[in-house]
């Protein structure tokens, strides 16, 4: 069906109340286009997409037929299981609570069991409940960090973690099956909760997940008797990380935390911020007069579905200065490895896990703390399978993992990235680190000078719609079948593309097999320790360039920096 006759049947298909909207785009072609030329596409990371009504967006009857496709996912891989569970959360976005309300209702319809939050909640304890419930699924309504006109729809599996891609794709195919309007079942919402098949769930999960939280302070004496002396400040920007951030901090004994008030309370337009994204400096500007005005060091946020957490602390100049995802995760590496250690409570067996386009400083940490390092796919589900893994098999005890995009996992509570135990990790360590006399600063300092002057950065180039979609491919395309021979000023040593599992010596031409899933991912291994990553994002419209350099001194990490710089531009031009 071409676009423009799937836009016919939506408006003769939708419901009163959303023909207007589609009414007010008649004779925008490129705009009906844009909604209709494809269906939102459901990976393994769910569905994401702008707010509005069309196939290709996040509205009320793709949600409906997604929860119909994961409702029929359960009953194929679960066959003659009669109590079917799943638990739903929702974040702070516009229209999060209805869509959540929605899956609760067709789920409902098919006999299976749905527990909802009475209230907005971060992912990281929708992975918690999964288990905790011992539901089959997971659902969280969010789309993270992307701007307002967002939202999204991820899935979990019974193990707590993201969907893996074997269930996604059932999910997928079962969703195509589904009629648009009229395929899914649903029920309504009231009549759901009356006849027991929809359950809110109250506290007593929330207290459940941050009493696990709590068991991954290290040093909870040192806090008890110096944490209501360490003053910070702690943004949710507008999400749900308000509630459960300060239940943390306050149990624990810090009593000194400022919140930004102008963030606080849950809005789905973020109105002081261009994206609610702790990746960058210009969202903390409220939180950076407040630190000012009080004198104090350290500034911790977090998105608003509580997954992520981004760092400013002060440099000797006094000024603050916004930590990368992989300087935050070095950090808390170190400092939980060398705790453990100085107290004898590290693990003959642990073991930490990064991705693949995370800082390689681990690699050095690791081994000075003789602990495995174990790396992944880019996602925080592959982190999970390790967790399970290990689980499943005896072999290993997990100890901490993180990827550059400032998504941190201390404990197995959860299986995906979790704000609130990072949030408490680094307050906990800025503590410990100033009781020593050290900033969080001149600890940063301390690593580089142990381990070397790693220095990373991620370009993220966004090309929207048909022809942004098309760029990208043409990007990943032109990467893989001509890459370069030097790049940045470093000659390429070898090629691996994720997408046919080779890994290719330059010089030798000898070939080995990537024992890791099949990804669209270019990895360019460079002399000295350099790498440079390419791959498209898979929830939003972007290319995301990772560079991962090692230099010998900081001014020599900085000139290859430089160097990496000059020629992305000339790949994404």
């Amino acid at each position: 069906m071409s676009y423009m006759e799937e836009y016919k049947l939506w408006l003769e298909k939708v419901a009163e109340c959303d023909k207007a909207e589609l009414e007010a785009i008649k004779g925008d072609e490129r705009e009906i286009k844009e909604r209709f030329y494809k269906s939102l596409e459901f990976g393994t990371a769910g569905l994401r997409g702008i707010i509005g009504i069309g196939l290709n967006r996040m509205n009320s009857y793709v949600v409906a037929r997604a929860t119909q496709g994961l409702a029929n996912q359960l009953k194929k891989t679960n066959p003659g299981k009669g109590d079917l569970k799943v638990t739903i959360a929702y974040d702070s976005r516009h229209k999060s609570d209805e869509f959540a309300k929605i899956a609760a209702s067709v789920l409902a319809a098919n006999g299976i069991k749905a527990f909802i939050f009475e209230e907005l909640k971060p992912v990281p304890e929708l992975s918690f409940s999964v288990r905790y419930k011992n539901a089959d699924a997971g659902i969280a309504v969010t789309a993270s960090h992307n701007p307002a006109k967002y939202n999204g729809y991820k899935v979990y599996g019974s193990d707590g973690a993201q969907l893996n891609p074997d269930l996604a794709a059932i999910v997928l195919e079962e969703i195509e099956k589904t009629d648009m309007f009229g395929g899914a079942k649903i029920m309504d919402f009231d009549e759901g909760v009356k006849s027991g098949l929809i359950e809110i769930m109250g506290d007593a999960v929330e207290e459940a997940f941050l009493d696990e939280v709590e068991k991954q302070c290290i040093n909870p004496e040192l806090i008890r008797e110096k944490g209501r002396d360490m003053k910070f400040v702690y943004t949710p920007f507008h999400g749900s990380g308000n509630k459960p951030v300060r239940k943390i901090l306050k149990r624990l004994g810090f009593e000194n935390v400022l919140v930004v008030k102008e963030q606080e309370l849950p809005d789905g337009d973020f109105p002081t911020v261009e994206a609610p994204n702790p990746e960058y400096k210009e969202g903390f500007a409220l939180a950076i007069e407040l630190a000012k005005e009080n004198g104090t060091d350290l500034i911790i946020g977090t998105d608003p579905d509580a997954d992520r957490c981004g760092i400013l602390i002060r440099d000797r100049q006094g000024e603050y200065i916004n930590l990368t995802g992989n300087q935050t995760g070095l950090l808390l590496t170190e400092y939980i490895l060398s705790r453990k250690q100085e107290m004898g409570t590290l693990p003959k067996d642990g073991f930490v896990v990064k991705t693949i386009v995370t800082t390689n400083i681990i690699k050095e940490i690791a081994a000075y703390y003789n602990v495995e390092m174990k790396e992944v796919l880019t996602g925080f589900k592959f982190i999970g399978e390790k967790i399970k893994e290990a689980e499943e098999t005896g072999i290993g005890t997990y100890l901490f993992g993180f990827e550059e995009s400032y998504g941190y996992l201390a404990g197995t509570y959860a299986r995906d990235k979790d704000a609130v135990v990072a949030s408490m990790l680094i307050a906990e360590m800025a503590v410990y680190y100033r009781e020593k006399g050290l900033s969080l600063y001149d600890q940063l300092q301390n690593v580089y000078k142990k381990y070397g002057f790693y220095n990373e950065f991620v370009v993220s180039a966004t090309f929207e719609g048909i022809e942004g979609t098309e760029k990208i491919k043409s990007i990943m395309e032109n990467v893989r079948n001509n890459p370069p021979k030097v790049f940045g000023g470093k000659k390429v040593l070898a090629i691996r593309d994720y997408k046919s599992s080779i890994r290719k010596d330059i010089e030798s031409g000898a070939e080995e097999e990537i024992l890791l899933p099949k990804s669209d991912v270019i990895y360019l291994e460079l002399e000295d320790n350099n790498n440079f990553i390419v791959r498209p994002s898979g929830t939003e419209p972007k290319i995301k360039l990772y560079c991962l350099l090692c230099g010998k001194t900081p001014e020599d990490a900085k000139s290859i920096e430089n160097a990496f710089k000059a020629d992305i531009e000339e790949i994404i031009k």
